[in-house]
């Protein structure tokens, strides 16, 4: 792909882009509900956190990729129990219970390739 002199994809630039009208509109509609709000900036900035953590994690050297790996896998464990979160009290109870066991086996699932089956 087209890459700039910084190695940023445009590709990836049109993402974030997106990403970030996307929230911004998210933001203004839920405007009266602060506890919706602060749930998309805090989704949003948490997303960024985890593309700059992956960006890092592919340039650095293996000997520093342990703790990047382990940044990338809270951030993605904090948007799994964010959305969970949210997504879980809509549901009936039976439903909402596997919303939340899905969550932990991703979780989980996760922190077993990155730390444990290597």
């Amino acid at each position: 792909m087209d890459h700039r002199g910084d190695g940023t994809c445009v590709l990836t630039k049109l993402g974030v882009g997106l990403l970030t009208c996307n929230s911004l509109a998210a933001a203004y509609r839920s405007r009266g509900d602060p506890g919706s709000v602060v749930f998309v900036l805090v989704a949003y900035a948490v997303l960024l956190l985890l593309l700059h953590s992956l960006r890092r994690f592919e340039r650095a050297p293996a000997a520093d990729r342990g703790r990047i790996k382990a940044a990338v896998w809270g951030l993605s464990t904090l948007l799994t129990v964010m959305f969970s979160s949210r997504v879980a009290p809509l549901m009936p109870p039976p439903v909402g219970v596997v919303v939340w066991a899905m969550a932990a086996a991703t979780a989980g699932g996760g922190f077993w390739a990155f730390f444990v089956s290597h």
